[in-house]
């Protein structure tokens, strides 16, 4: 009987699942990326800031950081000139990918197509507890090809990132669509 009244006694500590921060989204408002000399543009969202990557190891120009500080969050976009280097820039986007691997529990890639702005590429969701979650790339086969990839700048972990990985995602989706060469 005295077993039964203290397993049953309310002020008995119960472990609480783990909780993660509600994030309040912002409304998605889109401006227009068109600054002199780079050689595309497109739409971005307009709690986000643009600046040139100049702290890259690896600088060029046409590079920049779409920053999203309320996400603590980077889409670091890369630019090159196609001179008969397609194949080996295809190969690089998908090496870049495919080093999640390791960590990813799955890696999605959805196909996209402009034909009005001769625009095409894919883009890829790696699913897991990994650096990077999302990543694309664009081009026109000829001259253009724009590579993006998304970073949080804090510790990997999926389950409490995934609202703003899919909140991001959307955004850079209509980024993909508005993309324009020049």
């Amino acid at each position: 009987m005295m077993v039964l009244l203290t397993a049953c006694n309310s002020s008995t500590p119960i472990p609480k699942p783990r909780g993660y921060l509600r994030t309040d989204f912002p409304d998605k408002n889109y401006q227009w990326f068109d600054s002199p000399g780079y050689p595309y543009s497109f739409d971005y969202p307009a709690y986000a800031t643009i600046a040139p990557d100049k702290q890259s190891y690896r600088y060029e120009p046409y590079w920049i950081n779409l920053r999203m500080p309320a996400f603590n969050a980077t889409v670091h976009i890369s630019y090159k000139r196609i001179r008969e280097n397609l194949p080996e820039l295809l190969d690089d986007t998908y090496s870049f990918v495919y080093r999640h691997v390791i960590k990813a529990d799955e890696i999605t890639e959805t196909p996209f197509r402009n034909d009005g702005q001769k625009v095409h590429g894919f883009l890829y969701e790696i699913g897991g507890d990994v650096a990077s979650s999302v990543q694309f790339y664009l081009t026109d086969s000829t001259r253009h090809f724009l590579r993006g990839s998304l970073y949080f700048m804090s510790t990997p972990n999926a389950d409490s990132l995934s609202p703003s990985i899919a909140f991001l995602t959307a955004d850079i989706q209509h980024l993909m669509q508005t993309v324009k060469w020049k």
